[in-house]
């Protein structure tokens, strides 16, 4: 059961991670926000909350749109909304039912969503927060996967090592 939300202002998070302005400056803002979105799946999967990504569309003609990507909602809001302004509506609809962190570091912003009962999170504190996640996921689960796969079973289709067992009790 989700006991958490996380509302990412995905264009404040771009600009302010340097390995995703990079991508942003050296290949495509489609890019940049592919990348925030896997690792802000990855976080998700990890912490077990539930992850909104907010993309500013205000200067775009249209309506609102939210998409799923891997299991993470992502939204883009609708002309003359902004995603601060989203973000706020939504935090004080769900911030009485859930706890609610909203991810910017536009201090205007922080201040607004504070009023609305949520907490906040600079996109440095996310920064840090995804790579211990990272961190935590390398240790605890890859490097382990990859000790066990190290022994020669590890690497052997199953029909072969049936056949060494078999060998093995004659």
């Amino acid at each position: 059961m989700i006991r958490e939300f996380l509302l990412v202002d995905g264009y404040n998070i771009i600009h302010a991670w340097d390995n995703l302005k990079k991508a942003m400056e050296e290949e495509s803002l489609e890019i940049a926000r592919k990348k925030l979105l896997d690792i802000m799946s990855n976080y998700q999967g990890y912490k077990k909350i539930k992850v909104i990504v907010v993309f500013d569309a205000h200067k775009v003609k249209g309506n609102r749109t939210i998409e799923s990507y891997n299991n993470i909602d992502v939204v883009f809001t609708k002309e003359v909304e902004t995603a601060d302004h989203f973000i706020e509506k939504v935090a004080h609809q769900i911030g009485r039912d859930y706890r609610v962190r909203v991810a910017t570091s536009d201090g205007l912003e922080q201040i607004i969503i504070l009023g609305k009962g949520a907490s906040r999170i600079s996109a440095r504190e996310l920064l840090n927060e995804v790579r211990q996640a990272e961190n935590d996921i390398r240790n605890n689960y890859i490097e382990k996967i990859q000790i066990d796969n190290n022994r020669l079973e590890g690497h052997l289709d199953p029909k072969v090592l049936e056949w060494m067992e078999k060998l093995r009790r004659k």
